[in-house]
């Protein structure tokens, strides 16, 4: 009989369930940060013993998780440089009139998620007519942007289409 699967990794508790001929097996297992993968393995083991099925009747797995999101609003991740094109690189702040109190002037609003400081505006590659390709990012912008700023280089981690990874030590 097929059945589908669903885990969610949440902060303190990862989900699991399992639907299988109209009946639903769930549970909720220890989220393990240093290892997620840990509190799936054991969330899936735990539901498919309980339905008494074997791993290869499961024809669909959902997975979802709020790891990612939970560091963001936690301000737990890597210190992060951000390439932004030259000109955007208050966009972040301007929050496209979202505010939480949108006529209170002197409202203290959150921190952005990348300091200004490390936002770092690069020249933005522009469409040329007549379906040629983009040009290629101009270098050497981000490295230039870079160099300018030597307080940047305590970013632990850098991403940009074209542009390899970098980690720097904090």
């Amino acid at each position: 009989m097929p059945a589908r699967l669903a885990i969610d990794i949440g902060g303190t508790f990862t989900d699991v369930a399992l639907e299988v001929g109209g009946r639903l097996v769930t549970t909720k297992v220890l989220t393990t940060h240093a290892a997620p993968e840990r509190g799936v393995l054991e969330g899936v083991a735990k539901v498919l013993g309980m339905a008494s099925i074997p791993p290869s009747s499961v024809t669909l797995v959902i997975h979802g998780t709020t790891l990612a999101t939970n560091a963001i609003i936690e301000r737990k991740g890597a210190r992060t440089a951000l390439i932004v094109t030259e000109g955007h690189r208050d966009a972040l702040e301007m929050a496209q009139e979202n505010r939480f109190e949108q006529y209170d002037i002197s409202v203290d609003r959150p921190p952005p998620l990348v300091p200004r400081r490390l936002r770092l505006p690069v020249r933005a590659r522009r469409r040329v007519r007549r379906g040629r390709p983009h040009p290629r990012l101009r270098q050497p912008g981000p490295r230039t942007a870079r160099r300018r700023h030597p307080r940047r280089r305590a970013t632990r981690s850098r991403r940009h289409p074209g542009l390899r990874s970098l980690s720097r030590g904090a």
